[in-house]
């Protein structure tokens, strides 16, 4: 055998031991979204039986699309929370942007301290719980919060603003923390993506004479547009999935109808009133329309832009 086909050989098994080893690498991931998204997936039987906690599927009263008929019977509550649901999902596409925007003047800026000091500041609240955001927005924004405080000092005769309890500005206002407390962690990603764009490029459009604004225009945009356009897509499917700890801790009697959410009503048709046939049977409707939606702007962007997800 030649010394040409014995490199070969070595070649193709050190290929296929780097690919075994990466498999190994991947395998507890694998794993673990087996167990927490394929195995729960059973209770979905859960809708289509009288299910009651404690006794087995083999002794409970099988129903069929009862619970699925009485979510139209219950439509206008339905509509509700969809109507919230979507007016944040909404709001959040409308803003979805902002990382992008961020990501490219910190990109921009020349320089590293005050680089590092930005993302740093705008990152620490990705890992900030909910429940501690609402008791700052409580010190802040309650009517014995802060910003009366300082109002009261200017028109000690003026009414406190209870933002936390205003149902009008509710969805701006929720939008605003939500955007506050993720878009450090999204400029992450835009950063990435924008490092990986070749330094060459940049260098042949100042050759051509473009400055930086359009450098960012005609270089750096259409760099970063791919991971737009995927984020974009996952979150367009997401909308029925706007979150569930944000609204569960700022909700109050005052804004309880403009703040519940779908996962929010899942919740507490499931857990607060014991109904889990009902509540499973909204959580299947909302997967399969999310499925739907995903699979849809998937072909839209695959006909328009020539790229997709799936």
């Amino acid at each position: 055998m030649s010394t040409l086909s014995i490199s070969k050989i070595s070649r193709h098994k050190k290929i296929n031991n780097g690919r075994i080893t990466l498999l190994l690498m991947a395998l507890p991931f694998i794993v673990f979204i087996f167990m927490f998204c394929y195995v729960p997936l059973f209770g979905w039987s859960f809708a289509f039986f009288d299910y009651k906690p404690g006794v087995s599927l083999s002794k409970t009263p099988f129903v069929g699309l009862k619970y699925f008929k009485l979510i139209w019977e219950n439509r206008e509550d339905i509509f509700r929370v969809l109507r919230n649901t979507l007016a944040f999902g909404f709001l959040g596409l409308l803003f979805s942007p902002l990382p992008v925007i961020t990501a490219i003047m910190m990109n921009e800026v020349r320089s590293v301290r005050f680089k590092k000091f930005v993302q740093t500041t705008t990152t620490v609240p990705n890992f900030v719980s909910w429940v501690i955001v609402f008791g700052l927005a409580y010190a802040f924004f309650s009517t014995e919060g802060l910003i009366n405080q300082i109002l009261s000092q200017f028109n000690p005769t003026s009414a406190p603003i209870n933002v936390l309890g205003n149902d009008k500005i509710v969805w701006i206002f929720q939008t605003a923390l939500a955007i506050w407390k993720s878009l450090g962690w999204s400029t992450i990603i835009y950063l990435a993506a924008i490092s990986g764009i070749d330094d060459e490029l940049y260098s042949a459009a100042k050759v051509d004479g473009a400055g930086r604004f359009r450098s960012i225009l005609h270089v750096t945009v259409p760099g970063v547009m791919p991971t737009f356009i995927v984020l974009l897509l996952l979150t367009i499917s997401n909308l029925l999935s706007v979150g569930f700890e944000q609204y569960f801790v700022f909700k109050n009697p005052m804004v309880s109808g403009s703040i519940e959410v779908l996962d929010l009503y899942v919740y507490r048709i499931g857990l607060v009133t014991n109904d889990y046939s009902f509540a499973t049977a909204i959580g299947i409707l909302k997967s399969i329309v999310s499925i739907i939606m995903l699979f849809t702007v998937n072909n839209i962007a695959k006909k328009v832009r020539g790229q997709s997800i799936i």
